[in-house]
């Protein structure tokens, strides 16, 4: 499988727009960045001493 070109990223965006509408695709990117930034916090913290 070949890397992902304009095209074919501009038609998965199509397909995304499609099925979630467009005015939820804020809140959807919204709620992905404060889980990457969870995971992010979680790994720098390190493991908690109980």
């Amino acid at each position: 499988m070949g890397r992902l070109g304009i095209p074919e990223l501009l038609i998965i965006l199509a397909i995304i727009i499609l099925i979630f509408g467009a005015n939820r695709l804020p809140e959807i990117g919204r709620g992905i960045g404060r889980g990457i930034r969870n995971f992010k916090d979680s790994l720098k913290e390190g493991p908690e001493k109980s």
